[in-house]
């Protein structure tokens, strides 16, 4: 018996399953270069929401178009890959179709019978993405930061999806055994006339289709690391860990909460106990300028991005003309996590500084200060990712480190620096209203 194709396979399926496992180690590496961000609230409603938004794709509906397409894309690829298993099972042992050996003819059938319509529904969602994509040209797939790299992207996965099911109907088509039990070719029998009748041509064609298809699997996988699509695997961690608090709640820095209580309230206590989690020590720096000042949660929030648009569509700046794109935020900070982790890589573990940041190289203020902080982006967004947070993170550090705000901003700051209260009255004077 020739082992050749079975050693090869096992190779491929190593180096496939290797290199994908290598990047995955060098993702949650660069993840874990933002802040400590505890997260172990509510496990239920949390559980509840990954269910609900990333598998469920509740989210995604609220557009009915896109939502539908996308959801036979996702259950029909998800489903479809199920026969990656068997694939498995017969490179490495020699087999072929072992599910068919295995399983009652019926059950057989009757599952590749269900892989092929949904192989042929995916493939025509898929077209239609592309036409709405490259056709039709939609606004939000057509601005400004969806140039070169990221259009292309958005292509080659659907290129990539397209070959993938015609592989997998042609590999059925040709397996003349396959075809001849007339169980669950619901599609691929008529498929079939078009290659003929050699019984070697045949297996040829079929052979082909197969390595194709596990191979271009294997790529397909390796391939999401340096994609958008990334998403199909970090939707479930990031909506898990997704906001709970209502959108309008921020959180508070402890030591400048203490500050301005005790400008607004001269009678307060300078000593008095502070809360269990606050701390006496200033932090070592305020806000952020770069993506290690960013929380672990908004890097895995840059990494899931899909750059679908639907947030920056909906940004009452971006709509007014402003500069901002919550969807170029995310895109941002991803590249500059890249750039941050590549550096790393290149001097042995250690990050060598670039002269480089988030702030000003890839983001400008002019951005930051266009946001309204309205919330619109985060609940727009498909999987509870939340361009906001970084923004707000990288104003405080414009306005604490840098005193970079805006002249309105700063005059109100210094109005209640001053006055206690926005407005420029001595605070003697901040009643006179009511004898008016």
């Amino acid at each position: 018996m020739n082992y050749l194709p079975n050693i090869l396979f096992a190779i491929v399926l190593i180096a496939g399953i290797g290199f994908f496992a290598k990047n995955v180690q060098k993702l949650f590496r660069n993840i874990k270069l933002g802040k400590d961000k505890e997260i172990n609230d509510n496990k239920p409603q949390r559980w509840k929401n990954m269910a609900m938004i990333a598998l469920g794709q509740s989210k995604m509906v609220k557009r009915p178009v896109s939502g539908f397409f996308h959801i036979i894309v996702y259950v029909g690829f998800v489903i479809i890959n199920i026969e990656v298993l068997e694939i498995i099972i017969d490179g490495l042992f020699g087999t072929h179709r072992i599910g068919h050996q295995v399983l009652p003819e019926s059950l057989y059938g009757f599952l590749i019978g269900t892989f092929e319509i949904l192989a042929t529904l995916v493939f025509i969602a898929v077209v239609i993405f592309w036409i709405r994509r490259n056709v039709i040209k939609l606004k939000r797939f057509m601005s400004a930061e969806m140039k070169g790299w990221p259009k292309n992207d958005g292509n080659f996965i659907l290129y990539f999806e397209m070959v993938l099911m015609t592989l997998f109907l042609v590999m059925n088509a040709t397996d003349s055994s396959f075809q001849a039990a007339n169980s669950g070719n619901v599609i691929s029998q008529f498929i079939s006339p078009l290659f003929g009748d050699n019984l070697e041509t045949l297996h040829i064609i079929e052979r082909g289709a197969w390595w194709l298809h596990i191979t271009g699997i294997l790529v397909f996988l390796n391939y999401l690391y340096y994609s958008k699509h990334l998403h199909i695997l970090l939707a479930f961690p990031n909506t898990y860990f997704g906001k709970l608090t209502p959108k309008g709640q921020f959180p508070n820095n402890d030591v400048v909460t203490k500050e301005v209580m005790l400008m607004m309230d001269p009678d307060a206590d300078p000593y008095a106990a502070p809360a269990e989690d606050a701390t006496d020590e200033p932090p070592a720096k305020f806000g952020a300028s770069d993506v290690q000042d960013l929380s672990w949660l908004n890097l895995l929030n840059a990494y899931s991005c899909t750059e679908c648009g639907r947030c920056t569509s909906e940004c009452p700046a971006n709509l007014t003309g402003k500069k901002l794109s919550p969807r170029k935020i995310m895109m941002d900070t991803r590249d500059r996590l890249e750039e941050v982790g590549k550096n790393i890589d290149a001097n042995k573990g250690v990050f060598v500084d670039d002269g480089r940041q988030l702030l000003n190289d890839y983001i400008t203020p002019e951005e930051l200060w266009a946001c309204t902080s309205c919330n619109a982006c985060v609940e727009a967004c498909p999987i509870s990712i939340d361009p906001l947070n970084i923004i707000m993170e990288m104003r405080s550090y414009l306005v604490m480190e840098e005193s970079a705000a805006p002249m309105e901003l700063n005059n109100m700051m210094t109005n209640i620096e001053n006055n206690g209260a926005p407005w420029p009255y001595n605070q003697m004077d901040r009643l006179n209203w009511k004898d008016e």
